[in-house]
């Protein structure tokens, strides 16, 4: 086993984790608050999840079960 071959190699696997550490560091911070429209396919996403939470009445009508409110509307 060969001891100076073993630490050129850790020596050389080192720097390349410093590299990719550096590069994820420099990624993550220059992600701030963005600016504009979203993309497309973002905007879509938003737009049917919003619509799976909303419910199926239409607007202005409100589901009574009142007695009172049943009475009065008729």
């Amino acid at each position: 086993m060969d001891v100076t071959k073993m630490l050129t190699d850790l020596r050389q696997e080192r720097e390349q984790i410093e590299e990719a550490i550096t590069t994820l560091e420099r990624l993550a911070s220059g992600r701030g608050k963005r600016r504009g429209r979203p993309p497309l396919w973002l905007a879509e996403a938003k737009k049917r999840t919003d619509a799976q939470t909303r419910t199926a009445l239409p607007a202005g009508k409100l589901k009574t079960n009142s007695a009172a409110a049943k009475a009065s509307a008729n």
